[in-house]
């Protein structure tokens, strides 16, 4: 037997209805290389340690890697961007809702007088009372893709959200940790100046001792008094700065900085090796790299939504219920029904509007797919960099020590020439300010060291994948 017309016509509906006007979706070819540059030739001393997950623990500090877990539960930024993706996940929700038909349900009752000189046939005056209960379904056919185009897009959408979450999540652990560690390289210059002020005063003491017995002079005591006080103002002015780090940290954990506090500690720790592993995992670490390419498909299916509003949009309708205005509403002999109305519409003028947003998602796709090469090449850039510096860092602090070392013999002998009055007490100011300096350098060295190692774990996406 064959078929009948309507069954060709809804074979055929069902066909149209998983096209889809989006181009297919290629990403770029993303810019990389077998290696990296800054790697080859060189790796640090110790273990390696690929970032993962709890990347921190690396660096083997209890107090951070509680401070670090704090974030999860109290950063207020954190819990802004969880509620973003929420929003996100939701928007999927609104746009698969599409797939399906929007029944209304409705209900009424009303009393009304019909006038005996009622217009077309007069009659008697009449009182009644009508009530009506049914319900209506309309129904979108897809037939070109824009619902389920729709959905790609708030599912890319959704998914970049999630991307964003976690690079947020990294991007406070790597702060936290950079801010953490400054203030360790603070505590670090605070106990130095503490000491340097301690050996200034017993510098100074000397002096004027010296003086009081006629060997030292009136300049000397000036001096040594003058470097003692330029020692305590630096230390003023270090432990301002240690209490700055110490509220930003606060601030990350979510947590007042009038109630929290973290000791002052002079801890040498030593920076992680971090294995960069290959270019190309970087494109699966990296949380930025993976939103910007669900933006990139997002804008994709952007462009189908648009495409498909230049063809005609069908839907379907119906309705029915129950209408009386006796008791026997729920009866057979009060029911109504109506299947329609099947509509289609097509805009046959509209200045130009339509085809203008297909540009305006086409350009748009372009603007994405240009920042998603962007952020790829930012990525490579800030790994070599935190590389180069790994390397370069690592040699400075090895001379750095030397000078450390030749500038704190230099100082011992000045104070020993000048207890015995081979030299004024300018040696000593001088050599006791290099050796400031030089210990000074070092501790910067260590600190900056350390730093580099998180922002190379960050720029490494934080997670062996």
């Amino acid at each position: 037997m064959p078929p009948s017309k309507s069954a060709l016509f809804a074979a055929a509906a069902l066909a149209l209805s998983g096209c889809s006007l989006a181009p297919d979706y290629r990403p770029p070819a993303a810019p990389s290389a077998p290696a990296y540059k800054e790697v080859t030739g060189w790796q640090p001393a110790g273990s390696a340690v690929a970032p993962a997950g709890q990347w921190w623990q690396a660096f083997g500090d209890p107090t951070l890697n509680a401070l670090e877990a704090r974030i999860e539960a109290a950063n207020p930024n954190l819990a802004a961007a969880a509620a973003r993706y929420a929003q996100a996940r939701a928007l999927v929700g609104e746009a698969r809702s599409d797939l399906f038909p929007s029944v209304d349900a409705q209900a009424s009752s009303g009393r009304s007088r019909v006038s005996a000189n009622r217009p077309l046939s007069p009659g008697t005056a009449e009182t009644y009372t009508a009530t009506q209960i049914g319900a209506s379904l309309s129904y979108e056919l897809d037939l070109f893709g824009r619902v389920r185009n729709n959905i790609r897009a708030a599912q890319a959408g959704a998914q970049a959200s999630a991307s964003d979450l976690a690079g947020v999540r990294l991007g406070l652990q790597a702060s936290l940790a950079s801010n953490y560690f400054d203030m360790r390289g603070l505590d670090a210059r605070i106990v130095l100046l503490r000491e340097t002020v301690q050996a200034f005063g017993r510098a100074s003491d000397l002096t004027n001792t010296r003086h009081q017995g006629g060997i030292a002079s009136g300049i000397d005591v000036s001096r040594a008094d003058a470097q003692l006080a330029s020692a305590r103002s630096e230390l003023d002015a270090v432990l301002a700065d240690r209490a700055n780090l110490e509220h930003a940290i606060a601030v990350l954990v979510g947590e007042s900085p009038s109630t929290f506090a973290v000791p002052v500690a002079d801890i040498d720790l030593a920076p992680p090796a971090i294995a960069a592993g290959i270019p190309s995992t970087l494109l699966e670490r990296r949380p930025d790299i993976a939103a910007a390419e669900r933006r990139m498909y997002q804008a994709n299916a952007r462009i189908g939504v648009a495409r498909a509003a230049l063809f005609p949009s069908v839907s379907l309708g119906a309705s029915g219920g129950f209408e009386s205005t006796g008791h026997s509403l729920l009866s057979a002999s009060s029911g109504f029904w109506a299947l329609g109305p099947i509509g289609a519409a097509l805009s046959l003028f509209d200045g130009g509007a339509r085809r203008a947003q297909v540009r305006l998602t086409r350009a748009e796709y372009e603007e994405v797919a240009a920042d998603y090469r962007a952020t790829v090449l930012t990525a490579f850039r800030e790994v070599e960099d935190d590389l180069a510096l790994s390397r370069q860092l690592a040699l400075q602090e090895q001379n750095q020590r030397a000078a450390v070392r030749a500038a704190e013999r230099t100082r011992d002998l000045s104070l020993i020439r000048y207890r015995d009055g081979a030299s004024d007490y300018l040696e000593v100011v001088t050599a006791q300010t290099a050796a400031l300096d030089a210990e000074r350098a070092l501790l910067q060295v260590r600190t900056r060291r350390l730093g580099v190692q998180v922002d190379l774990a960050r720029a490494l996406g934080g997670s062996a994948g």
